[in-house]
């Protein structure tokens, strides 16, 4: 039904998978326009009691896709054609992440390997983040010369808080699974072999519990989460920005 995207359902579990494995599962903008389609189908599925969100293998994403980025010959190349399409990717990107954040059904990530810049985004946006061992995560943004956007870096601070989350995104580091599960940023880290296993034994347990009370939980969860951070950051330009 979408060429980037499989939505699969379970019984009551429903399975979204990125696919472009060519490509390293990036995020393209037909990707997370198919990504956004997919989530609201789920959006009044009364059938479906929780989601399980992944990306084909080897990785999970390998971020925002830019194919002129490889012509790119120099490191002023490279941060001109990154920071050229971040206007319509901040975009499109922000609303996937706020459809996952607001999703009724509890979210479970499976992150099977690397998570790079929105990548890990993503992960950021879902209610639960289960990892493999070999995963990598780590946000480049600042080394290609542009900021994280407003949401992730909200949703860092609120997760990792903020002295973890000044690390992660000036430091522009690579993580293993276990140093972002010592953050407070994954649930669970397990072999590759078992990751989906331990995802959809999840997504089971959650779907079993009743459904209007699972929901609402989650509901008042984000909403006492959002007020510990301010949702208006200021940008270097010095105008007020929000990422919608």
């Amino acid at each position: 039904m979408y060429d980037n995207v499989t939505l699969e359902r379970d019984g009551h579990i429903a399975i979204v998978t990125m696919q472009r494995p060519d490509r390293r599962n990036s995020l393209s903008d037909p990707m997370l326009l198919d990504l956004s389609a997919a989530l609201r189908e789920l959006v009044d599925d009364r059938q479906i009691g929780a989601v399980v969100f992944t990306g084909a293998p080897p990785v999970f994403s390998a971020g925002a896709d830019s194919p002129s980025l490889k012509r790119a010959a120099t490191e002023s190349e490279r941060r001109q054609v990154f920071g050229s399409r971040q206007t319509q990717f901040r975009r499109l990107f922000g609303r996937v992440t706020n459809q996952l954040e607001q999703l009724d059904q509890p979210v479970i990530c499976a992150v099977n390997g690397h998570a790079v810049g929105g990548g890990w985004g993503l992960t950021l946006g879902c209610d639960f983040r289960f990892a493999a061992e070999e995963a990598q995560f780590w946000l480049p943004e600042v080394d290609l010369g542009t900021p994280l956007g407003v949401g992730s870096t909200m949703r860092l601070v609120r997760l990792a808080g903020e002295a973890m989350a000044k690390e992660i995104i000036m430091g522009c580091a690579r993580y293993t699974a276990d140093q972002v599960k010592a953050m407070g940023l994954l649930h669970r880290v397990v072999p590759k072999d078992d990751l989906m296993q331990e995802a959809m034994a999840y997504a089971q347990h959650l779907a079993s519990k009743p459904a209007q009370a699972l929901m609402q939980v989650k509901a008042n969860i984000n909403a006492i989460a959002r007020t510990a951070v301010a949702p208006v950051m200021v940008e270097p330009a010095g105008l007020l920005t929000r990422e919608s």
